[in-house]
């Protein structure tokens, strides 16, 4: 069995493609591979060069593997279509292009979900018409990587999105066929949400096709949770700490991992505020080397 660990861009504070405050992404993946990492995943559509030529050169330059991508865009919002349409495509494409296999949906924030993110019996709740399209949209973006990409598709639940409580994910994956929808589960989410990550993990691990770890500061949850703090204001009180540092119990996702013999990529995610986060070079060593310690090779 083998299990292979990833960073991905966000560990360098990249969420958006255009956002001015970006590192140079060939710094992410120099960085990248200077903490020991072998396999970085694609950022943001548009962060990386989208002319495969370009970063072709650039992962053999730095060894590294591209792992998958992801597709932040609001699928709550049926007005946005082409833009999630537009973020998918692209996605596939430049996966295909480097040989990736992940694709990870993810509903971005949405201002009707920021104030309940982490309040699960708070959170305001879709009809069932808005759910049914809602539903449509993602099952229609998996089916088009999974049959037209040949790619491995991943739901990913995220605070502030309309996709957050297991109660929410849960209920996609019983109405969407798990042939063109997997889970991309991460640790961190799923306990800021407030639900146990190893305990969802135990249920589901048929259907987790990859791994996001994040970790969660206890003390950063209580208070952004008390206070309806925003996301992103989250990400920068530190509310993603180092691997090892919150809440999430890793020894016992890596024994449900090695129990289910899970192979393929964990990918580390450490959300930050490309402005606030003084060493994301240093955060992605510890997270290395913390990983080594509870026997992730």
């Amino acid at each position: 069995m083998t299990i292979r660990i990833g960073n991905a861009p966000c560990s360098w504070g990249v969420e958006f493609a255009n956002d001015p405050r970006n590192p140079e992404w060939r710094t992410v993946l120099k960085e990248n591979a200077a903490a020991g990492y072998k396999g970085i995943e694609l950022g943001p559509v548009g962060f990386m060069p989208e002319d495969p030529a370009l970063l072709s050169e650039a992962l053999d330059e730095f060894g590294q593997e591209l792992i998958g991508g992801v597709v932040f865009r609001p699928f709550h919002d049926p007005d946005a279509w082409d833009d999630v349409m537009d973020g998918s495509v692209r996605t596939c494409k430049a996966l295909v292009a480097h040989g990736a296999q992940h694709l990870v949906l993810i509903d971005s924030i949405s201002p009707r979900r920021a104030p309940t993110a982490g309040r699960a019996d708070e959170a305001e709740q879709m009809d069932q018409a808005e759910w049914s399209a809602y539903r449509d949209r993602i099952a229609t973006i998996a089916k088009m990587g999974a049959e037209e990409f040949g790619l491995t598709v991943g739901i990913h639940a995220h605070a502030a999105g309309f996709m957050d409580f297991e109660p929410e994910l849960e209920r996609l994956l019983d109405e969407v066929d798990q042939t063109i929808l997997k889970i991309c589960f991460d640790t961190g989410h799923h306990s800021y949400a407030g639900f146990d990550p190893v305990a969802f993990m135990k249920r589901h691990m048929d259907r987790i096709s990859y791994m996001h770890f994040k970790d969660i500061d206890p003390k950063v949850k209580a208070d952004v949770i008390s206070n309806r703090t925003g996301f992103y204001d989250a990400c920068g009180q530190g509310i993603f700490c180092n691997l090892g540092d919150g809440d999430v119990d890793f020894p016992a996702v890596r024994q449900v991992l090695l129990d289910s013999e899970f192979e393929g990529w964990c990918t580390v995610e450490q959300d930050c505020d490309p402005t606030l986060d003084p060493d994301p070079l240093g955060d992605a060593k510890l997270n290395r080397a913390y990983l080594e310690s509870i026997g992730f090779a």
